[in-house]
């Protein structure tokens, strides 16, 4: 394992660096104290956000990390005018532990690439750490494996409509119902095919003057979106352990990205999630 200390260079440029300094480049492992998707350099230059974005994120150690989560207590009802009617009013927050993980992306390795450090600078930077921010995306909303993160999608506690109305209205009046519970609707994660519809419509620019950021992202269906006060209701955790390596298999080499990432989840309540009446 090579230790790097740069904090000036990329990823890709310090994955490079390492390789032209070692001397086996097989099964070499390079660490990194960050949280790698957010280095996808592309983030800087464009308003593409993904799922972790909506997220307020901590700094944590070890390989687990207590957190309080609040559910409500019985069912949840329309609020009143006073705050002994609200639902916050009757949570029952206890304290709960949440497991951190492992995400991991990989890409074939061209024969020869090694040896073109430039080269293998773009790849890392531009197509392995997209790669494994998609893994991110999908991660968050569907799950882990180990079941660490249970999924934003899959939540017991969240809230589901299915609206007569079409795309604007029925997102209006899911951003409403999110603040039933109290929270403030502050992000919806659409799939592109509905953010672009957005765009066309006009609405995507409505929201943002509403203070609702859209992430897009294929990991969720094209039928469906997910409302949400995201920031009160979810912490995302992060370590910052991480490392990029070269790995040999049957089928090849490949380069592969892994990050250490932990999902506290306070207010499920304050998740919801949408279909509606397509083409009206």
């Amino acid at each position: 394992m090579t230790e790097l200390k740069s904090v000036e260079r990329t990823p890709g440029e310090e994955f490079a660096t390492a390789v032209g300094d070692a001397r086996a480049r097989r099964d070499l492992v390079v660490p990194f104290d960050t949280h790698l998707p957010a280095a996808f350099p592309l983030f800087a230059s464009r308003p593409r956000y993904p799922v972790r974005h909506l997220l307020k994120t901590a700094p944590v150690t070890g390989e687990h990390a207590s957190y309080v989560h609040e559910p409500p207590k019985g069912e949840l009802g329309a609020s009143g005018t006073s705050y002994g009617t609200t639902p916050e009013a009757h949570f029952a927050p206890r304290l709960e532990r949440a497991t951190l993980t492992d995400i991991t992306a990989t890409v074939p390795l061209p024969f020869g690439l090694l040896d073109w450090p430039e080269l293998l600078t773009q790849y890392i930077d531009f197509r392995l750490l997209v790669r494994l921010s998609v893994v991110e995306n999908q991660s968050l909303l569907h799950g882990t494996a180990d079941g660490a993160i249970t999924g934003l999608l899959n939540l017991p506690g969240t809230r589901h409509t299915n609206s007569p109305l079409g795309l604007e209205a029925a997102v209006t009046r899911a951003a409403a119902e999110v603040e039933e519970t109290g929270g403030s609707c502050d992000g919806i994660v659409a799939h592109p095919f509905t953010y672009w519809e957005m765009v066309r419509a006009g609405l995507l620019e409505r929201l943002q003057v509403a203070g609702i950021t859209v992430s897009r992202t294929r990991m969720i269906a094209r039928d469906r979106l997910l409302l949400g006060d995201f920031r009160a209701a979810f912490t995302l955790l992060l370590p910052n352990v991480a490392h990029i390596a070269t790995r040999s298999g049957a089928e090849g080499d490949r380069l592969e990205a892994c990050t250490r990432i932990g999902l506290a989840v306070h207010l499920p309540q304050h998740l919801m999630t949408l279909s509606w009446a397509a083409g009206r």
